[in-house]
């Protein structure tokens, strides 16, 4: 997009009363917001749904001005625009029909892998929360998926430092303008984040972390993402808005479960019960459910990869594969109980087996060896 079709587009999006719905119903009709501005009042009024008053406000030469200080904000921070029609636009986000009509961007990021998950939850974690998030994203970066999330405390934070951990790209969606972050405490880790990844936003630079805002927010990290994680949420907050999202988007959720007496497993439990999410008690779930299979970088690449002619296997995997071996298809819980493992620990060592190549999931947590 050059700068003066992104100038029509600003300026078009600053008009009142057009949101992103309104704004993409008349670029889809006229062709381009240029055409859009510069339309004759009879054609707009034969769009559906536009009358005079937004005919009139059309008209006001006043919009460019606001969209030319933007326009020159973009240029002189060297920010990457990601228009709605245009191919580095998230393609998820493209089927959503309120999805932003441009995106602001600072960064590293490729959205040509489809497997993006989005990471969300409280902003209090507990030791539990941040283990499980640590362990989860661990086990999911031979997958190399693009974790998401909001860039704010607690889950949020821990999901973004566990996927640069793992050399994974990751992305936060902000709930303001580039020319600031918010928490301020969080600088300290843009640098490392825009070398693989770096941020998202919607919003101009004039706008605020205002509370509306983050809600806003959420629907773009549920509209971008194959499937929404809620780590830990209490009975009402931010991350459940994103699971609801989700679900009205047709995206997979899974949530993590917890004791009834925990404050922050409360809104976990209710999504699970209400059957709003998938149990999720380790990343070998999520997997089974998504249907994702191990490829190696060569395999992307479209060379042939020798499969692995000698596993080796761990004295706890070694355990597991004997007891397959001899007793033959079994339930998760079956196989914990008998091989004397947690079943969060179990789910870890058996995921890193179907990796190596030596087990298979089936239907209704079913193991075999292979």
């Amino acid at each position: 997009m050059n700068s003066t079709e992104l100038l029509h587009v600003l300026a078009l999006l600053k008009v009142e009363g057009v949101g992103d719905v309104v704004a993409k119903k008349l670029i889809n009709h006229c062709g381009s917001a240029e055409n859009v501005l510069n339309a004759k009042p009879i054609k707009l009024k034969a769009i559906d749904g536009i009358g005079d008053a937004l005919i009139k406000k059309l008209k006001d030469k006043s919009i460019f001005e606001k969209a030319e200080r933007e326009l020159e904000f973009i240029q002189k921070e060297n920010i990457n625009v990601l228009y709605y029609q245009n191919d580095d636009y998230p393609e998820r986000l493209k089927h959503c029909i309120d999805g932003p009509v441009l995106l602001f961007a600072s960064g590293n990021l490729n959205f040509q892998n489809r497997r993006v998950i989005s990471i969300v939850g409280t902003r209090e974690i507990t030791s539990y929360g941040t283990a499980f998030c640590k362990q989860l994203i661990e086990d999911l970066a031979v997958f190399n998926p693009i974790i998401v999330s909001g860039f704010a405390y607690g889950v949020d934070i821990v999901a973004h430092q566990a996927a640069m951990d793992n050399n994974l790209q990751t992305i936060g969606v902000l709930a303001h303008g580039l020319n600031q972050i918010y928490p301020k405490t969080h600088k300290k880790y843009i640098a490392k984040m825009e070398q693989n990844g770096g941020f998202l936003t919607e919003f101009w630079s004039n706008s605020n972390p205002e509370k509306e805002n983050f809600v806003k927010r959420n629907r773009i990290v549920a509209g971008m993402s194959e499937a929404t994680i809620v780590i830990e949420s209490a009975e009402k907050g931010g991350s459940l808005i994103t699971a609801i999202m989700a679900n009205d988007y047709n995206r997979d959720v899974f949530a993590v479960p917890g004791r009834t007496s925990d404050k922050f497993s409360l809104g976990c439990n209710n999504l699970i019960k209400t059957q709003r999410a998938n149990l999720m008690t380790s990343a070998a779930d999520l997997v089974y459910i998504l249907n994702w299979e191990v490829r190696s970088q060569a395999q992307n690449d479209n060379k042939v990869v020798q499969k692995q002619l000698f596993v080796v296997l761990d004295n706890d995997e070694q355990k597991i594969y004997d007891y397959l071996q001899k007793n033959g298809k079994q339930l998760l819980d079956i196989i914990a109980l008998e091989c004397d493992f947690q079943i969060f620990k179990i789910s870890s060592i058996l995921l890193n087996m179907e990796l190596k190549g030596v087990v298979r999931p089936l239907p209704g947590k079913l193991f075999e060896a292979i």
